[in-house]
């Protein structure tokens, strides 16, 4: 049996996509109520349940959702396909076997702590943690080529 979303499901993802962000998550209203679930049984449950968890989702994370309509026709990347498909070809680059300096696995996880703790500017507390005598300056200086 091919399952049809329901009208407040696809509401919802042409909302999402078009930008609206919060008001993408549809309403307890917009569904079916619950006593229209008991009688219809387990077969409309689980989309019912689905679109409950989705409204969820888009109500806790609609700060972070990007305004794809507002990408658009601002000329903004849409996609961030470009960035990961650069990072995979250095990353099995420097896995590969014949490589002369290449990474391990563990080489390339705890390379990736220490960028993450450096971009979440994590890195230099954790050093005064390990090193209690360590102080971390920042230098003021122009970068010369």
């Amino acid at each position: 049996m091919a399952c049809t979303p329901s009208l407040p499901l696809v509401a919802a993802g042409a909302t999402l996509t078009a930008g609206a962000g919060a008001r993408a998550a549809p309403t307890a209203d917009e569904g079916e109520g619950e006593d229209d679930l008991a009688a219809a049984g387990a077969e409309k449950e689980k989309p019912a349940t689905a679109l409950r968890e989705f409204a969820g989702y888009v109500r806790a994370n609609a700060t972070a959702i990007p305004n794809y309509g507002d990408r658009h026709r601002n000329a903004e990347a849409i996609s961030s396909a470009f960035v990961e498909s650069t990072v995979n070809q250095v990353v099995s680059k420097r896995m590969v076997k014949k490589q002369q300096k290449r990474w391990t696995p563990r080489g390339a996880h705890l390379l990736l702590r220490v960028r993450t703790r450096v971009l979440n500017d994590e890195l230099a507390a954790a050093f005064r943690r390990w090193y209690p005598a360590f102080s971390h300056t920042i230098d003021q200086e122009p970068v010369v080529a």
